[in-house]
């Protein structure tokens, strides 16, 4: 099969920020995820601080995080990375698609395994999600194993009960 293509530019410090998964072909880990949220940092030495955030198997399930850390592949328009949850393994991470407005993208693998739909905001219009999951499909997923991501959000923090912070930059609370 062909190679994903990758938008042609990214402005990195306007894609950082928290990034809702609406959509997912899933990796193991997050199967059964609800409220993911993955937040992007970029640090001094031009690398992607992540922090992967969910609520295992409910709402009010186990908060888990993860911490990958990303690595621009240089003269890619800073829409290739790595993504680095364990030394030395970087998995393949394609910026497939992102608006004008940096709303809505979309995170490609040439494998064809895994695939996330984002937005900034924890719902998305219909009409938007089936546009982004025909763009899968053309892309050569299939689509029969995307999963709706749940997000339920309100209040003023992203809490869980023992207090920790779920996203370091939203100030919303967990639905109870």
């Amino acid at each position: 099969m062909d190679s994903i293509p990758i938008v042609k530019q990214v402005d990195l410090p306007r894609f950082m920020g928290d990034w809702y998964v609406i959509g997912v072909i899933p990796t193991p880990i997050e199967t059964s995820a609800y409220n993911a949220i993955e937040n992007y940092k970029l640090d001094s030495d031009g690398t992607i601080a992540t922090t992967f955030t969910y609520y295992k198997d409910a709402f009010d399930g186990p908060l888990k995080t993860y911490k990958p850390r990303g690595f621009v592949v240089k003269d890619t328009g800073n829409a290739l990375w790595g993504m680095q949850f364990i030394w030395p393994i970087k998995a393949e991470y394609r910026i497939a698609y992102l608006d004008d407005d940096y709303q809505y993208t979309v995170i490609a693998r040439n494998a064809r395994d895994y695939v996330w739909i984002m937005a900034r905001t924890p719902q998305i219009p219909d009409a938007k999600y089936v546009e982004l999951t025909d763009f899968v499909a053309k892309l050569g997923y299939d689509t029969a194993k995307l999963r709706k991501v749940p997000q339920s959000w309100t209040g003023d923090s992203i809490q869980n009960s023992t207090s920790k912070e779920i996203s370091p930059s939203k100030t919303l609370k967990k639905a109870e």
